[in-house]
C-alpha cells in the first residue's frame, strides 16, 4: 500500500505541517466553515471581536476577541463583509504573516475590503494580498455550501491543484 493510500485509509498522518483556518466574524457560513475544516484536519479558530455577537459557534470551538497569531500556516477567511470592523480586521491580518487572507461575497459586486483599506491607508501591494472572492465556482448559495466551496479552493491551493478561485 502507497504512502498515499495509508493516509487515505487513516493508517498515517495527513501531513506534518498542518495549517490553521482562522475564520473573523461568527456566522452561519463561519459555523459550517469551522466544523468542515476541523473535520480536515485543520488547526481552527474564530475571530469574533464583539464578544455579544459570538452566538453561532460549533462546539468545542470558542470565539477569540483578539486576533490570533497569524503566521505562514495560517488561512483567514472574513465570513461577513459587511461589518463595520472590515477593514480594521483585513489591516491587521495583512500586518502579520499569514499564508491567505480571503474574503467572502458576490463575485458580480465590487469588494467594500478594498475602499475600507484604502481609507486606512493600506498600501495597493497588501490589498492585493486579500483574496475575492473565495472558493471554488460551484454555485454556492447556502453556508454549508459556501463552506464547503471555500475548503475545497483551499485545499486545493495548499495542494497546489489547479482548483483555485479564479471565477
Amino acid at each position: 500500500m502507497s504512502e498515499t493510500c495509508d493516509v487515505a485509509h487513516g493508517k498515517a498522518p495527513a501531513d506534518p505541517d498542518v495549517r490553521t483556518l482562522v475564520a473573523v466574524f461568527a456566522s452561519p457560513v463561519s459555523r459550517y466553515l469551522l466544523k468542515f475544516a476541523r473535520d480536515l484536519g485543520y488547526h481552527v479558530a474564530l475571530f469574533e471581536p464583539d464578544a455579544a455577537r459570538a452566538t453561532d459557534v460549533p462546539d468545542g470551538i470558542e470565539a477569540d476577541t483578539t486576533l490570533p497569531l497569524l503566521d505562514a500556516s495560517a488561512d483567514v477567511v472574513v465570513t461577513d463583509h459587511h461589518r463595520l470592523e472590515l477593514g480594521e480586521v483585513l489591516k491587521a491580518a495583512l500586518g502579520q504573516a499569514p499564508r491567505w487572507i480571503g474574503v467572502l461575497g458576490n463575485p458580480r459586486h465590487p469588494g467594500p475590503h478594498v475602499s475600507a483599506l484604502q481609507g486606512l491607508g493600506v498600501a495597493e501591494a497588501d490589498i492585493a494580498r486579500v483574496h475575492r472572492p473565495v472558493g471554488l465556482n460551484i454555485g454556492s448559495r447556502t453556508p454549508p455550501e459556501i463552506a464547503i466551496a471555500t475548503l475545497a479552493g483551499l485545499l486545493a491551493d495548499r495542494n497546489d491543484r489547479p482548483g483555485g478561485f479564479d471565477f
